[in-house]
């Protein structure tokens, strides 16, 4: 298939944020804690597309839509390592990949049912201790906690 009839399958974007490169069992696990279905922006999913990097991948274009760290986070928790590229003037102008960053705040609740933070109004803040594992430690009691364990607010 030439170039012109690939890049012919999904519009173009004008403005907005394409997220790509995402795991396909986690596309629609990103596309519910975005609250994608709740937005009227023009959204385009696209599942279980050929890619080199993963063999079969997901990507989400979202017009007029750019995000906050916070939103990011949330990605990052689920699937690290996407690639986001942010569009202005149908132009990529930054390509960043999103990884888990150093304080996970109002993201994930600690696992510890005893912790402050699931008994009390408070803010919920998990220090990332590795990476790699995506291993996290609560700022108040210190239970750490894996990937497996996280329940995102």
């Amino acid at each position: 298939m030439s170039v012109n009839k690939q890049e012919l399958q999904v519009a173009a974007l004008c403005n907005g944020t394409v997220i790509d490169h995402i795991p396909n069992d986690k596309l629609f696990t990103i596309v519910r804690l975005l609250g994608l279905e709740y937005m009227t922006n023009n959204i385009t999913i696209g599942f279980n597309l050929e890619s080199q990097k993963l063999g079969n991948k997901g990507i989400i274009k979202i017009a007029d839509k750019y995000f906050s760290d916070e939103e990011l986070n949330r990605i990052a928790i689920v699937a690290p390592n996407v690639l986001l590229n942010i569009i202005r003037d149908y132009e990529v102008i930054e390509k960043r990949e999103v990884e888990l960053p150093d304080e996970l705040v109002n993201v994930v609740k600690c696992a510890n049912p005893n912790c402050i933070t699931n008994n009390e109004p408070m803010t919920s803040i998990l220090y990332v201790i590795d990476k790699k594992h995506c291993i996290a430690k609560c700022h108040y009691c210190e239970k750490e906690q894996r990937k497996e364990e996280f329940v995102i607010i």
